[in-house]
Parts: structure tokens; sequence; C-alpha cells
């Protein structure tokens, strides 16, 4: 070869390596170019010089490279810098820096996992490149695979070959998802927080390739900024937490005030009405109104005193109270438990209905309870506003007891004067009666009465509120009601009284209604009468109100018996009769009282029983059977003794066909 030839060909390699490096073309044109000159039968000192030219070529090509992958993780934390001071969100940031690292090394599938202290485990947040969705949902714990190495070094970590490598302990579901994503190189690096690792930043790809220590740097430096990005997302949440929870408390804050100042006019709005002289309804509905819901005040026995709705409001439009229902037993417990803790108490919440009770004291005792009635309870400021109105209301009511004693101290007076003469002066006795419109010198009546577990002076207070025993003196006399009226109004007077003691009280009651009098003067003598039948009563247990003259014969005979005592007596003389009607059906006994009132006139007892005559005598056949002759004096006497005690205290139980009366 010519020398111009070599000059040429040597020409030629140099301008195509310039060529090369100007293009940047890869490194297997360089390796072609050595081969190409090797082939060269040029001299071999030429020949040297060009391969040596070559590979100085391909080292400044490779400081190129590495200088443009410089450039380019520069830029990546440049862009990454920018990002931490723009306003993305956490986890757009994360998954910005997953991205660039996954471009950066040229990998398939880039992740950051974060660590959870309360689970003990990594959990993926952000991904890049999987394929699968169990890829972006991996966890495992902190002391496997390749998260434990870095966690137990706080160093970056590299795996040609994830699968194989036998360095640290592996996860099995977590090799499971590698396998399915092909996943071999591996690269993670630690984000530090205040020198504690707080998540991981992995770079893999599917195929196996080692890192070199610019691109584990430059992983570094983005799980730098992913840790920054994280502990600022983190006091900026706590900041907001901080601020929010402020802005909560101060609204708490006004909210507080606003209902101290509402209690505050409430309280101030009652104790001016109460000032003023205003009605218990009138208080009752003011307390409605401010609590949102219905009033009721009761008495010791649960009894309506008053009451008040607010339909406006958050309570229920009506009040379905019943004294002796359902919720009875729950309202006294409350109050009962209210009247010991001094404050008020919730006395059921069931079917969207609350009530809340507090007990009324006055003097030691309870003077009444105030039930509220709402869909759901009050807050603790309107809970002592309900409990400071009902002192307010006790004050009323107090005020109110007050008047009805000074009121009823007259009344008082006047009864024990009348039923009592030899305590009292007859003359201030007749000044009470003219003030009371009782004229003494007409026909009266007298009436006394008794109840289980009601005290007479609250049966005698309850009795004074109805309308129709206006004009009615009565008020308690030694335990029980005494009660004076003219003798025309006594029939009225009697059924007012049944009505309120089995209508409303739905109790045991014993009264006796004595003879008219014609005038004061034969009073005491009948309270005398009254007060030892009324005891016979009770003892043998007779219920309701009877006439003086059903109780004068047994008064006597059985003032010292007991109800054990006419049980017996009763068996001894008809219990033959009364055992043959339970068993049969029959109406004997019944039979034969209609037979002896009406003086045994069988005509007479057929037409009041409304049966035949012969029937009548077949009934009077078989009770002379059972009870032996009746013509006997002394044994008619017992048996028609016996059949009026038994209907006496049976009067509750008996048919009304039965009625014995004329």
């Amino acid at each position: 070869m010519s020398s111009a030839s070599g000059e040429s060909t040597s020409t030629t390699i140099l301008t195509d390596l310039i060529r090369f490096l100007h293009q940047g073309e890869p490194a297997e044109e360089f390796f072609a170019q050595i081969a190409r000159t090797e082939s060269l039968s040029t001299p071999a000192h030429e020949k040297s010089a060009l391969i040596e030219c070559i590979r100085m070529a391909m080292a400044i090509r490779n400081r190129l490279e590495l200088q443009q992958q410089r450039e380019h993780g520069l830029l990546a934390v440049i862009e990454s810098a920018q990002d931490l001071s723009s306003h993305l969100d956490l986890m757009g940031l994360l998954r910005a820096i997953v991205s660039r690292a996954r471009k950066l090394l040229g990998s398939h599938v880039a992740w950051i996992s974060v660590y959870n202290p309360e689970a003990d485990q990594l959990q993926v947040q952000v991904t890049d490149g999987a394929i699968f969705e169990e890829t972006e949902k991996m966890a495992t714990r902190k002391h496997l695979g390749v998260a434990g190495v870095i966690f137990s070094t706080g160093m970056p970590f590299s795996t040609p070959d994830y699968l194989t490598d036998d360095r640290f302990p592996h996860d099995p579901k977590l090799d499971i998802i590698f396998r399915n994503e092909d996943i071999a190189g591996l690269v993670g690096v630690p984000l530090l927080s205040e020198n504690e690792v707080i998540g991981l930043l992995f770079v893999a790809d599917r195929y196996q390739r080692s890192h070199t220590a610019l691109e584990i740097s430059i992983l570094c430096t983005l799980a730098t900024h992913a840790a920054v990005a994280m502990k600022t997302a983190k006091a900026f949440d706590l900041t907001n937490r901080a601020l929010k929870n402020a802005d909560l408390a101060r609204a708490e804050l006004e909210r507080h005030a606003r209902n101290v100042q509402r209690a505050a006019e409430a309280h101030e709005r009652l104790t001016s009405q109460l000032a003023q002289g205003a009605s218990l309804s009138t208080l009752c509905h003011t307390v409605a109104q401010l609590l949102d819901g219905n009033i009721l005040v009761v008495d010791e026995t649960l009894q309506v005193i008053s009451r008040a709705a607010n339909e406006d409001g958050d309570g229920l439009s009506n009040i379905e109270y019943d004294p002796h229902g359902n919720r009875c037993s729950a309202i006294g417990k409350a109050l009962r438990d209210s009247r010991r803790a001094g404050r008020s108490v919730v006395a059921y919440h069931d079917g969207g209905e609350l009530c809340r009770v507090v007990s009324v004291i006055g003097g030691g005792d309870v003077v009444a309870g105030v039930l509220l009635f709402r869909r759901d309870d009050l807050n603790e400021i309107s809970i002592r506003t309900f409990e400071r109105s009902a002192t307010v209301i006790g004050i009323m009511l107090l005020s109110q007891e007050r008047m009805e004693i000074h009121k009823s101290r007259d009344v008082a007076a006047l009864l024990r004067g009348l039923l009592l003469p030899g305590r009292h002066e007859w003359a201030s006795t007749l000044e009470r009666a003219n003030q009371f419109n009782l004229d003494l010198s007409q026909s009266l009546s007298l009436l006394l009465i008794e109840a289980d577990n009601l005290k007479a002076s609250y049966i005698a207070k309850r009795l004074r509120t109805i309308a129709s025993l206006f004009g009615v003196v009565l008020d308690e006399l030694d335990g029980a009601v005494a009660i004076v009226c003219k003798t025309p109004l006594t029939q009225g007077v009697v059924k007012t009284c049944t009505r309120l003691l089995v209508g409303e009280f739905d109790t045991n009651y014993w009264g006796v209604l004595s003879r008219p009098t014609d005038g004061a003067e034969g009073l005491p003598a009948l309270y005398t009468t009254l007060r030892r039948a009324l005891f016979v009563a009770r003892r043998l247990g007779i219920k309701g109100i009877l006439n003086q003259n059903d109780l004068a014969l047994y008064s006597v005979l059985f003032e010292t018996h007991d109800e054990t005592s006419l049980n017996a007596f009763l068996e001894s003389s008809i219990g033959m009769l009364l055992s043959h009607d339970q068993r049969r059906g029959s109406d004997l006994a019944f039979t034969l009282l209609c037979y002896f009132d009406c003086s045994r006139n069988a005509r007479l007892v057929a037409k009041r029983m409304n049966i035949h005559v012969n029937t009548v005598r077949q009934r009077l056949a078989s009770i002379e059977e059972l009870a032996g002759h009746l013509g006997n004096p002394s044994r008619a006497l017992e048996l028609h003794m016996a059949l009026r005690l038994w209907v006496l205290s049976k009067r509750g139980d008996l048919p009304a066909s039965q009625s014995f009366e004329e």
C-alpha cells in the first residue's frame, strides 16, 4: 500500500471518529471501527496508532456519556427541588419523584414504600411502570428482603438478581409479586428523617442489572427530596390540624358563651315573671319555649298539676302521659334519684322520646316533679337552665301551698268546731260557717274517707281543686278526709270522690256516708259513729263508699273482729250456698237475700229478679236442703246478716242485675 493510500485511510478513520463523537454513536460503532482498522494491511506502527486513537475517542465518548448522565441527574434533582417549593400535594410530588427516578435510570418499575408503625410494615404509596395491581398494594415487614438490609444499615442496597440473591431473608408473598412482574435487578435507597428510616425508594428492571455509584447517588438525592416532602407534609398536616382545633375551640367557646348568655336571660325572664306574679301555667309555657320541649308538672303521686307544649321546637307535638302507665315506674324512680342527687336525671329515652325529670324540694319534702319531654337530650348549660326553672316552679308551688294552707286553716277550724265541739268555741264555729255559706240549721251529711298509700291531706288538697266541690267544707281530720255538705249534694259529692279515687289514683279506699242530720248538733255523734264504721269497714276489707245504715249493725257486732274472722263467719253460715253457686253457676245466695229483703214474699222476689215464681220456690227448696229450715228465726237472722255482709264485701264484684238497692 502506497504512502498516499495509507494517509487517506487514516484520514477517513479519524474523520469517522469525529463524526461518531459528534453524533453520539453507541460504543458498538467504535468497536466495529477497531475491527476494521485491525483488518487493514497498513504497517503495524500505523495500525497501532490508529487503534490507540479509536480507544482515546471511546474514552472521550464515555466521559461525555457520564457527563450527560450527571447533567440528567442534576436536572432531575433540580426539578424535584422545584416541586418541593411548588404547590403539589404530597402524593403528587411522590409520583413525580418515582417517575423521574425510573426514567433517569431507564428502568422498568419504580415505587416508594412508607413505614407504618401501627401495622409494623412497609406499604407501597406510589408506583410507576407496574403491570399488576398487586404490585401497587405491596406490603412487607421491615426486616425482610432488601428493605430489611436498608432499615438495619440506613444505607442504599442493590442486587443484580433479587429472586436468586440469598444475602437477605425473602418474603414469600413479595417474591410471588416480583416473579409475576418478572423483576430481576433492584436497587433501594432509604428515605431518612432525622437519621430515621421512614420509607424506601426502589427502582427495578426486568433483567439482571448492576447499578453505578452515580445512579445510586442520584436516587439517594431523590429519596432525600421525598423524605423532606413527607416531613413537610406531616408538619403541614399538624399545623392544619392545630389551626382546625383552634377554630373548633374558638367556635366551641363562642357557642358556650352564647349558651351562658341564653341561660342568664332565661333565668332573668323566669325570675321576672315570678316577681310579677305569673301563674304556674305561664311559667311552664316559658320553660317549654326556652328548652324546645314539652313540660309537665306533677305532684308526689305523679298526678299532673300543670302542662305546657312547645309545638314549634324539638319537643313532641303531644304529651302522652299516664300516671299509671308503663312509664310511671321509670319516672318515679328517676324522681327519687333526682332527689338524692340534687340534679335532674333522664327517666327514659326510647322511640324518639326522651324524658328528663327533676324533683322540686321544699322544706325537706318533695313538692312536685318537673318532666321535660324532647326527642333528644339537652346540653349541660341547658340542663342547668332546666334545673333552675324547676327551682322557680318550686317557689311558685310553695307560694301556692302557703296560700292554700292559709285559706284552709279556717276550714279545718270549722270542721273541728263542728265535729269536735268540746275543743272549740261555738261562736267562732258559727262565724266560720257563715264565712263559708254553710247553713248549720239545714239538713247536713258527713262523709269520711281513707285510702291506701295516700295521705288524707293530699286527697283533701286534690278534692279542693275540683270545681264541683266548691262550697263544700272538707279537710283532713285525724287521718281521714272529712266532708260536710248539704244533704241534697251528697250523691254528687260521692260520685266526684269515687271518680278521683278510682279513675285518677287507682287505689283502694274506704268511705262511710252518714244519715242526714237536722242541724249541726247531731254532727259530733255522727262523726263518732262514722269513725267506728270506717274502722270496721277497713278492718273487714269492705271497700268503697257505704251508707252508715249498711254498716250500723256490723259496726257493733264486728268492731273487734278482723277480715279473717269475717271470712270464718261467712263460711260457717252461708259457705255451702256460695260453694254450690260457684260449682253449679246457680244464684241461690242472692235469691235467699232477696227473699229476706222482700219479707219472704216469693212473688215479689220473682218480680224483682225477673224470674218465674216456681223457679223461686225450687231455689228455696234447694236452699233449705243446704242451709236448713228457714222458719227458724235465729237461723234466718244469721243467714240474713251473713248475706248482707257478703254483699257489702263483694259489692264491687256483683253484676248490675243483682243490685239489692230499693
